[in-house]
Formats: C-alpha cells, sequence, structure tokens
C-alpha cells in the first residue's frame, strides 16, 4: 500500500499541499485530479522521491519499484525500438554481463534470472508498446532525434510501461497522443497488475481506467472510490452537505450572538451569556463553498454570413510543390456545423486545418470562402510563443490596436481574466491559463469559423467543461481536432476521418468509432468499401445536408429566440421584485403582468415551433 500521513509543501514560501494525507489501496487505479495550479504534479514528485516535503512522510512497500514519467523527452542517435529496450537497465546490463563472462555459475545465475524477467520476451513487448502508440515497423526503427518533441514523449512513454514498475506515476500521459493511442493505453491501464496513480483531465480516460479518485483542493486530498462520473455525484453530495451545514451553523452562531448582545450588561444573565460567547469561539467556522470566477469562457458572437462559409472542391495541399500531402478533399461548411477531424497524428488533420484556416494554399483543385468570413484558429505552439514577460492586457492590446482599454479588459474578461490576473505577467501564469488567453486572442475579432488544434492540453476537467459550455453558445463554425472525446461528443455533430491521404465523412458517432478501433477494424478498413460507393455517399450526405438547410437554420432561429424570451422574462420578474432593468422602469405592476402573460404565450409558441423543426431534422437524419 502506498501511504502519505501530514504532507506540507511550500513552494515560494506559499503552502501548496498542506497536511494532506491519503492511504491508496494496493493494485488501485487512482486517477488523481484538481484545477491547474493546485500542486498534483508537486506531490506525484514528492511521491517519487523527486523533492522533499517540509513534513510529514510517505510509507512505500518495501522493494517496491516505482516508474514515473518525466517530461525531458529522450533525444540521440538510438532507435526508437532499442531506446524502450535499454528502459529496462536490469537486462541491458545482463545481457551485457552475459556476452563476456566466463565463469559458469555466475553464468547460470544470469540466464536464470533473465529467465524470470521474460528477458527474451521483451523485444516483441518492446514492439507491441510501440505500435499501440502509434509507432510503425518504420518508425520503430528511426533513430531519437529524427523525432519532434511530442513524438519522443510518446517513447518516453512506451519506455516507462515496457519496465513494468510496482508503481506507475502518469502524469497527464495523453498530452502527445491522438485518439487512437489514448484508447490503445487505455486498454493497456486496464490491464496493468501494479498500482496506477494518474494525473489526467480528461473524463472518458478517467471512467474507463480509474477505480478510485483522489481529488486534491486547497492543499488537502480526498480519496473517492469509483471513476469520475461517481466522483462528481459524491462531491455533488459531499458540497451539498458542507453548504446545508454552513447555513444551520451560520443561523445558530445568530442566535448565539443575539442572546449575548441582550444580556452581557445583565447581571442575572450574564453567566449563561459567557459560556455562550465560549461557544462561539468553539465554532470552526465551515468554508463557504467555493465557485471560481475564473472558469470563464465566452465566444464574441459572429455577424450572420449566407451559406457556405467555405466549400473544397477535388482539393490538394501540402507542404512541398508536387507532393501533397492529402488530395480530392470534398467539404462544405455553414455558419452552424460542427465539424471534428479524426485520424492519427501525421495522417494530416492539421494541414487540412491549416488549409481550411488560409494558412495553406490549394495545390490542385479549389477552396472559396465567404467574402467576409473571418477565422479564428487555435493551436498549442501559440500558447507557447506567448511572451512571459507580458500581461494579458498587453497581449490584447497589441491584439485589438485601437481599441479602448475598457474594450481590452472586457475582451478579457470573457475569459477570467479580470483584476489582477489581467496584469500578471504571463510567465507566471498557469498552462491552462495560458491556454484561455491564447484563446482569447484568436477570438477578439468574433470570427465566423473557430479552427481549434488540440484545445484542451492543459485544461483542468471544470475548465473543458466550461469551454464545451462556451463552444454550445458559439454561434459561429467550429473545426475542432482534439484527443478529449467527451469534447468531441459534446461540440461535433460531423466527423470526418483524415486517412489514406484524404478527408471523408465518417457515418457514425464518435463511439462508433471508438468501437472500431478497439474492434481492430481500424481506420483502413474504411478503404473496403469501393470507391464508388464512397462517392455516393458523400453525394447523399452532401444532398441531404443542402435539404435540411432551411430545418437546421430554423431549428437555430427558434433556440435564438427561445434565449431571447427566457432574458425577457427574467428582466420582468427582476422589475416584479422590484429591482426593474432600465427599460422597465415606466411600467406599471399591471403592465408588467400583461407582458409577463404575453411573452409567455410567445414562448410557448417559439418552443413548439422548434420542437417541430427539431424532429423534422431528427427524421431526415
Amino acid at each position: 500500500m502506498l501511504s502519505y500521513r501530514d504532507i506540507t509543501i511550500r513552494l515560494g514560501g506559499r503552502a501548496i499541499i498542506e497536511n494532506a494525507s491519503a492511504a491508496i489501496p494496493p493494485r488501485a487505479r487512482v486517477g488523481f485530479i484538481g484545477r491547474n495550479g493546485a500542486g498534483k504534479s508537486t506531490l506525484m514528485k514528492a511521491i517519487a522521491g523527486m523533492i522533499e516535503s517540509d513534513t510529514g512522510a510517505i510509507d512505500m512497500p518495501k522493494g517496491a519499484r516505482f516508474g514515473y514519467l518525466r517530461q525531458d523527452a529522450p533525444g540521440g542517435p538510438v532507435s526508437a525500438f532499442d531506446t524502450v529496450l535499454e528502459a529496462d537497465t536490469e537486462r541491458a546490463a545482463l545481457l551485457t554481463e552475459a556476452e563476456t563472462e566466463t565463469d559458469p555459475d555466475r553464468l547460470g545465475h544470469i540466464y536464470e534470472r533473465l529467465d524470470q524477467i521474460d528477458a527474451y520476451t521483451a523485444p516483441a513487448r518492446a514492439g507491441v508498446i510501440l505500435k499501440g502508440l502509434g509507432f510503425d515497423d518504420a518508425a520503430q526503427a528511426r533513430p531519437m532525434e529524427s523525432f519532434s518533441g511530442g513524438w519522443r514523449m510518446r517513447v518516453a512513454l512506451a519506455s516507462l510501461l515496457f519496465t513494468n514498475p510496482d508503481l506507475l506515476l502518469l502524469d497527464e500521459p495523453s498530452n502527445h497522443l491522438d485518439l487512437e493511442a489514448v484508447m490503445w493505453l487505455e486498454g493497456f491501464l486496464r490491464a496493468y497488475r501494479g498500482t496506477i496513480l494518474l494525473i489526467s483531465h480528461e473524463r472518458d480516460l478517467l471512467n474507463n481506467v480509474a477505480d478510485h479518485i483522489l481529488h486534491l483542493d486547497r492543499g488537502q486530498t480526498t480519496l473517492y472510490v469509483g471513476g469520475y462520473d461517481s466522483f462528481e455525484r459524491q462531491r455533488a453530495e459531499r458540497l451539498a452537505q458542507q453548504a446545508s451545514a454552513r447555513e444551520k451553523q451560520l443561523a445558530e452562531r445568530e442566535k448565539l450572538q443575539a442572546f449575548v448582545d441582550r444580556w452581557k450588561a445583565k447581571a442575572s444573565k450574564a453567566k449563561q451569556a459567557q459560556s455562550r460567547v465560549k461557544a462561539l469561539a468553539r465554532m470552526q467556522p465551515i468554508a463557504a463553498v467555493a465557485e471560481d470566477p475564473s472558469l470563464s469562457f465566452g465566444f464574441p458572437n459572429p455577424e450572420g454570413l449566407r451559406p457556405p462559409l467555405l466549400t473544397l472542391d477535388k482539393a490538394a495541399v501540402g507542404y512541398e510543390p508536387g507532393k501533397p500531402i492529402l488530395r480530392n478533399l470534398g467539404l462544405r461548411l455553414d455558419p452552424d456545423d460542427r465539424v471534428a477531424l479524426l485520424g492519427r497524428n501525421g495522417n494530416g488533420k492539421t494541414t487540412l486545418a491549416k488549409l481550411i484556416a488560409g494558412q495553406l494554399p490549394t495545390m490542385e483543385g479549389a477552396m472559396n470562402t465567404a467574402s467576409k468570413m473571418s477565422v479564428g484558429y487555435f493551436t498549442q505552439y501559440q500558447v507557447e510563443e506567448l511572451d512571459p514577460d507580458d500581461t494579458p492586457v498587453d497581449h490584447m492590446g497589441r491584439m485589438m490596436k485601437g481599441a479602448t482599454p475598457g474594450a481590452v479588459r472586457n475582451h478579457l474578461g470573457r475569459f477570467g481574466f479580470s483584476g489582477d490576473k489581467a496584469v500578471t505577467k504571463t510567465g507566471k501564469l498557469s498552462g491552462g491559463e495560458r491556454a484561455r488567453l491564447a484563446l482569447a486572442l484568436v477570438t477578439h475579432a468574433a470570427p465566423h469559423l473557430l479552427i481549434l488544434d488540440e484545445p484542451t492540453n492543459h485544461l483542468d476537467v471544470d475548465t473543458r467543461e466550461a469551454l464545451v459550455q462556451a463552444l454550445a453558445e458559439y454561434r459561429g463554425a467550429v473545426v475542432v481536432v482534439s484527443h478529449d472525446r467527451h469534447m468531441l461528443e459534446m461540440v461535433a455533430d460531423r466527423l470526418f476521418l483524415v486517412d489514406n491521404g484524404t478527408a471523408t465523412e465518417f457515418d457514425g458517432t464518435i463511439e462508433d468509432y471508438a468501437k472500431l478501433i478497439v474492434s481492430g477494424g481500424g481506420e483502413a478498413s474504411k478503404a473496403d468499401s469501393p470507391a464508388g460507393s464512397k462517392k455516393e455517399d458523400r453525394k447523399a450526405a452532401a444532398e441531404r445536408r443542402e435539404a435540411t438547410a432551411g430545418l437546421r437554420k430554423k431549428v437555430k432561429e427558434a433556440e435564438a429566440e427561445i434565449q431571447r424570451l427566457a432574458k425577457a422574462l427574467a428582466d420582468i420578474d427582476a422589475a416584479l421584485a422590484g429591482s426593474p432593468p432600465p427599460s422597465l422602469k415606466l411600467m406599471t405592476m399591471g403592465q408588467l403582468m400583461k407582458r409577463r402573460g404575453d411573452v409567455e404565450r410567445l414562448q410557448e409558441a417559439v418552443e413548439a415551433e422548434w420542437m417541430e423543426a427539431s424532429e423534422a431534422l431528427e427524421a431526415s437524419a
């Protein structure tokens, strides 16, 4: 059993972890969660022995081996395959020794130990792990120095999994993986026979792997049984109980204080009053349930444009003349589209995103866009390129040239940067905060099309949920590349599979795609259907979209009208309660009641229209 008691860790004079304790059962698969900057990585490093805690103790089973996924990626001329094999240092040392050892007894011990640690199956195991993480045979033979940082981090993960430690410490292992590799990792971790402590912000990964959740909040850790959804239910109940207990305590404090105030000057009641003063002093205040105001995304909505926003007709795109990466691309984007690009890393998802964003020209075919269409394109590179010495106000001021300071701060406020946060140097912001700032920068001009390439990296679970909600309210088109299944399920209503040098619409859901990968069908199975059938399917899908354009517009307009009427009702209710907005200040109570009835009847009529259009749209699909 892994346990830690009364751990306190201070950084820069501030307690990040304070008197935290937990006992993790043997062979438990623990999802370690908490807000960005809460101290999860710090506590994990203390468990790994990389830093020392100020107070407390960490207990681990005697002789247990642990492995920690470091963030420094391996490099050099050694191949990816050999890098993984060399991670098992005992095996490598024994094989080297066996080559020169002449003592028969020692040689016997060496071969016996090699047999005990499955040394002879190691190459096969290394190949399986690398293949699961996206390395084909050719890639496994390539030198490490030829890979990008993200792919080198995959090799680091493969090396750690290959060593098979008793305690596996993983700090956001899915950040550099595509959806296919994440799903392979899930299966590997579910079958893992050791104890796992996994820092992750991916709801599906936590639900599919974890049997416990360790939650870090305000320096304290609490262990819950079950996956992430179970944790959310348990925590909601706990917070509700805390809020109820706080209300009761406040009421009790008021009663005690009222007695003290009334009788403290009267001799006959002085003793009772004094006892209540002591009771007040002993009563430990119950903390209010904290709501984080920085959990904020608010994309400005663009002006309406007639569909389509963009069309691709037999287009090809690439980086070198005459060497297209993707060919025969056909795609239509309308103002209300929500599109996800699927496929393994390296297949061309980012290349297609750059073409749609106008950052790459077509090599063949045509791309046509609406004349006034503007695009917001988010990538992780923008997060990394933020000047650490500038503040959010500095960054946004340069982007919004000519805007007033108030307008700059208002837009930053949509993304949780208000007060001191707006003037904090970017280098002191967390990874999630920098990602929010980059999103604020690319959306300052209310783009008609928002392209998001892995937007959830470094965002915690709550912030990801806030992003999903903001995208639901955003009225422009969205194209998203992500390995976060929950986000794709909640955001996308059209899926395009980028594979075999082109992109084709996937007729199914994210769940269907996941099942296909798990079943071993993989992307290549799409090639089994005849080319003519694929062409006919794409044509039929395009015709369906064209035929339902009117219905989709009707649904969207009805939804906007329902939101407007809901706000009107809220304003009227506020006026009836004595806090009228400026537009209703001159209305009498009778006029307000009549207005409310009119708005309610109109709302019912619009909701009926919305329901009818939605059902018709579903039926046509």
